[in-house]
């Protein structure tokens, strides 16, 4: 096997598209009550833009351009993972694996986007 064959290619605008994704799926389960229904508007609406932004950084005009785009796109994720959290814990879940999971996912966006953010300051 070749060494590019061994090697993991990463897609970060995929994987920020598959967390709005899981997200909108995991939001049509939820109960219809006033509070989830504004927070998954919340929800929605951060989940999405975190990729939204990484592409415009992924399409920047200049390094300072990039980085300011990087910095939206982790502020989006941490907004993402608080309205979880809030869901999370004024909810029931009868197997949380399903919004742990999606914890999990946007505690690992925000790692890698601030890790971006480190190397290019």
């Amino acid at each position: 096997m070749q060494e590019s064959e061994n090697r993991h290619v990463y897609d970060l605008e995929e994987r920020t598209f598959q967390f709005a994704k899981a997200v909108r799926l995991f939001i049509k389960k939820l109960p219809r009550t006033i509070a989830n229904i504004e927070d998954a508007k919340q929800l929605v609406k951060s989940s999405g833009s975190t990729g939204a932004n990484y592409i415009e950084a992924n399409e920047s005009l200049s390094p300072k351009d990039f980085l300011m785009r990087v910095k939206i796109s982790r502020k989006e994720v941490k907004e993402s993972a608080y309205w979880l959290r809030l869901i999370h814990e004024t909810n029931e879940f009868d197997a949380d694996d399903e919004i742990v999971s999606l914890m999990n996912e946007a505690g690992e966006l925000l790692k890698i986007l601030s890790a971006i953010i480190n190397k290019h300051k």
